[in-house]
């Protein structure tokens, strides 16, 4: 009964997504491996100066100026533009000091108002074939087009989506490495073990392009509903877009078209941030439903296995205490009341649930470190109570995306000063 309960307790906390979206990874990477490509470079399809790059900024006067720099280093300084979304401190002027074509909106509208305001207002469809989206706190790496551009070879791909990357100016905290180093290994768990599946040829299955750095064709901007009302984030619905609608392929490769982004470091922002994902997504499935198709049935069954998991990983605790006061009162209480707590500590063992959960949590972080090449460390081992705190952040964001919808007005977390790009 026990080994039986660690199956399922680890086939619970990886997910069969994972499984399966994981065996198309390796699959993947072994035709790659097998198939023999000509070398691919931007000027087959793209350039460089073809590419503009729009970011949508709130209150960001403290990275603003990295981010133009990064976005200057990748294009011309004509191509990179700045939409202030009612910011009340020096984020326009300081866009503006770092070479960029500023633009103040006001009122605020929410970053998906404001990169709609900002594809207007610049005409960016009319004079750019190709569009990146880069949050104010993300810096893409210097190599980021010439290996992301490539992907717009094949003619059907519409989009590509970023791999994120935690910024290595990391917060000299305890909490803020904790979190920063937890958020990582989420990034490479969900890039290398879901997207990077999701995004072969014949699946095209891909979740979501990410607003903190992805290439999208303007050709199909028309076609794509960017504000949506009622939403609080726009990339999950930006990515069932493309999908509803059919307008062509989506591509990722953990290889390509890296950024860096600057993650929370105090749990306050990382909570809020997590609400606000987790939110945007049960919105965006609510606003689409679940149609035919692959893409609809992969998230359909990530939606269900994510709210059975939530509501699990949500109960490990209580449960992990209940069935260890049980055994300490099968020992100590008298009498009947000994049976009953033996009873209750029999129906909920607690050191089966606590190994499965410990050890495969332990094995995605193993993983992690070996495709980052990072050392582990001991408190690593404490990312399961993260696990737990996600999940309830997950389950209180879909009772609230039954509730009432979002306006899409935006606070950004607190930001700590950006390396210089240079």
């Amino acid at each position: 009964m026990s080994a039986v309960l660690i199956v399922l307790v680890a086939i619970g906390t990886v997910g069969v997504s994972t499984l399966v979206w994981g065996t198309a990874a390796v699959l993947r990477l072994i035709a790659e491996h097998r198939r023999s490509e000509t070398l691919l470079v931007p000027s087959m399809f793209y350039r460089a100066d073809e590419v503009a790059v729009l970011i949508a900024a709130h209150n960001e006067q403290l990275v603003i100026a990295d981010a133009v720099r990064a976005a200057r280093a990748l294009v011309p300084a004509q191509n990179v533009f700045v939409v202030s979304d009612g910011s009340s401190d020096d984020t326009v002027a300081r866009a503006r000091e770092a070479g960029a074509n500023a633009f103040d909106l006001v009122p605020n509208r929410g970053k998906a108002g404001a990169i709609r305001a900002g594809l207007a207002h610049f005409r960016i469809p009319q004079r750019f074939p190709l569009l990146m989206l880069l949050d104010a706190d993300s810096r893409p790496r210097p190599d980021y087009l010439r290996t992301g551009l490539p992907l717009f070879t094949d003619a059907g791909v519409v989009a590509v989506a970023g791999r994120a990357t935690t910024a290595t100016d990391a917060p000299d905290t305890t909490m803020g490495r904790f979190l920063t180093a937890y958020r990582e290994r989420t990034y490479v768990c969900t890039q290398y073990l879901h997207k990077f599946g999701q995004a072969a040829r014949a699946a095209d299955a891909v979740a979501i392009v990410p607003g903190f750095a992805s290439l999208y064709r303007t050709d199909i901007l028309d076609e794509v509903d960017i504000d949506a009302p009622g939403l609080s984030i726009e990339d999950f619905n930006m990515t069932f877009e493309v999908h509803a609608k059919r307008l062509g392929r989506i591509a990722f490769h953990p290889e390509c078209a890296i950024a860096e982004t600057q993650d929370p470091a105090i749990l306050r922002d990382y909570s809020a941030q997590m609400r606000r994902w987790s939110l945007g997504f049960w919105q965006t499935v609510r606003r689409h439903g679940v149609r035919p198709g692959l893409f609809w049935t992969s998230v359909g069954v990530f939606a269900v296995e994510t709210v059975v998991s939530s509501v699990a990983l949500a109960a490990v605790l209580p449960l992990l205490l209940i069935a260890t006061l049980a055994g300490l009162g099968s020992l100590v209480l008298p009498g009947e009341a000994a049976a009953v707590a033996a009873g209750v500590a029999t129906a909920l063992p607690a050191g089966p649930v606590a190994l499965a959960f410990v050890i495969v949590d332990a094995v995605m972080t193993a993983f992690v470190c070996a495709v980052s090449r990072t050392r582990p460390r001991a408190w690593m081992l404490l990312f399961p109570l993260l696990r737990v705190w996600d999940a309830v952040l997950c389950l209180r964001a879909l009772a609230a995306a039954l509730g009432r919808p979002s306006d899409g007005r935006w606070r950004s977390p607190a930001r700590r000063a950006a390396l210089s790009s240079a």
